[in-house]
């Protein structure tokens, strides 16, 4: 039996992707995953570090890790109306903060990378984990904040006002839809292992699709937010058919994701492919 260690965040559309496949629901002959729960950035960095085998991991950090890391077909999160929002307390706008304090979810997510691929000037950043960044902006030790996940849905209640939907942006500019996170494999496991791997992970989010009232325990043990309707919502806002097999307009928009953060020099180049040969 081989040991894969295996990161993945607590957020709902990881737990609700990843349910089958830790539990045994899905045919994976061979192979013991053992998963480890972190927040998204704390997964970029132990994936810099080499410490999984298989992890959710943002664009941005897949820019630097793509000599050592395989990008999977499934699993990830990349759709539409589903990116970063930057939110202030008062009405502002994105010229007006330029120089200005922000605080973003980590250095390496593709909350920052947007932020920075938007325009120049954004670069005093406060890193912060992502459920501390709405009470930095409201408590004035930041000018803004970049947020993600349940937050989207949750800033008006804290009086906060969206200054810019990265998301709609990267739409408008691209055409393509957006790229926040995928989930990777050291390339050193073989193809052979690392697609196996692949069509177990698809199958395990066609399970919870199948079974959607089976994960709700195991989704609530880790979630942040705990009202049944906010993790609905985000699940369905992270989870689609991009998640089962990310296909053409997906590769697309990650390799045109990619493209612009090399020729601005965010991240290194990379001659290999994005998947497993």
């Amino acid at each position: 039996m081989q040991q894969l260690h295996l990161g993945y965040s607590p957020c709902p559309n990881d737990t609700f992707i990843f349910y089958g496949l830790i539990h045994g629901k899905v045919p994976c002959p061979k192979i013991q995953f053992i998963e480890q729960l972190e927040d998204v950035e704390t997964l970029n960095q132990l994936a810099l570090q080499g410490q999984l085998d298989l992890t959710k991991i943002s664009y941005h950090a897949f820019g630097h890790l793509r000599h050592d890391y395989a990008l999977l077909h499934s699993g990830g999160a990349l759709g539409r109306g589903c990116g970063p929002l930057i939110v202030a307390r008062d009405h502002t706008t994105m010229a007006e903060l330029r120089g200005k304090k922000i605080a973003i979810p980590g250095r390496l997510t593709t909350a920052n990378l947007l932020l920075q691929l938007h325009s120049e000037g954004f670069e005093d950043v406060l890193i912060l984990p992502f459920d501390q960044i709405m009470t930095a902006v409201t408590q004035g030790k930041v000018d803004a904040g970049v947020i993600i996940h349940e937050s989207r849905f949750t800033y008006p209640q804290h009086g906060l006002t969206q200054v810019l939907d990265l998301g709609q942006w990267w739409e408008e500019e691209t055409g393509y839809p957006i790229p926040l996170g995928g989930i990777l494999a050291k390339r050193s496991l073989g193809a052979e292992l690392i697609n196996q791997v692949d069509t177990a992970l698809r199958q395990s989010i066609e399970y919870a699709y199948a079974h959607a009232n089976e994960p709700q325990i195991y989704i609530k043990q880790h979630a942040q937010e705990l009202d049944d309707s906010v993790i609905r919502r985000h699940i369905d806002l992270y989870v689609n058919t991009f998640s089962i097999d990310l296909g053409d307009e997906g590769i697309q928009a990650v390799e045109g994701l990619l493209s612009r953060a090399e020729a601005r020099g965010l991240i290194p180049p990379c001659g290999l492919p994005l998947f497993a040969a």
